[in-house]
């Protein structure tokens, strides 16, 4: 768990997962002046959407309540950017999040994860080369204990993931998301 000083920004982008904390996070980083626009990204459509999708049952991506915290929170609308690009994992998102940035001003960028997962987002960006600064932040609301991860099968789970996920990036990327 990690958590880079904060600094300003060209805009804060919420990482998938983690609804409604990570959007409630960037809410607060929003109104404290930090970045002119939270940016959300947009999640793969999964298998099980498109089964209850079949049956006729919508159901709402994440980046549709993620905006419903934004604007309850106080972000104006014309501030919340949605990067346009479908992404299936962490990697997907900082490569849609960097294509997004281009290559601008080399102005930085403040990525909104879980506490658990801040490691692996800042490694896979500085593995892909972003040519922007990464601030990764967690949210204060997640419920992840860093000090006893161990003792509940969720934060244990997490955790194995993330580790794994450390290897593959270390490892050049050779183990691919299935779907």
């Amino acid at each position: 768990m990690t958590a880079d000083p904060l600094q300003k920004a060209q805009a804060i982008v919420v990482f998938g997962g983690h609804l409604p904390f990570r959007a409630m996070e960037a809410a607060a980083l929003y109104r404290e002046g930090w970045a002119p626009e939270v940016w959300l990204t947009l999640g793969e459509i999964h298998v099980e959407d498109a089964a209850l999708s079949r049956l006729g049952i919508d159901r709402q991506a994440e980046d549709f309540y993620s905006r419903q915290v934004l604007l309850r929170l106080g972000v104006p609308d014309k501030a919340i950017r949605i990067v346009p690009e479908r992404v299936l994992n962490t990697a997907q998102e900082v490569q849609a999040v960097s294509k997004e940035l281009g290559g601008g001003d080399g102005k930085p960028v403040i990525l909104i994860t879980s506490k658990y997962h801040t490691r692996r987002v800042k490694t896979i960006w500085t593995a892909m080369g972003g040519a922007h600064v990464a601030i990764v932040r967690y949210t204060n609301d997640d419920p992840f204990n860093a000090a006893r991860w161990w003792a509940n099968s969720t934060d244990a789970m997490a955790v194995t993931r993330e580790a794994f996920g450390l290897l593959n990036v270390w490892a050049g990327f050779p183990v691919k998301s299935e779907r």
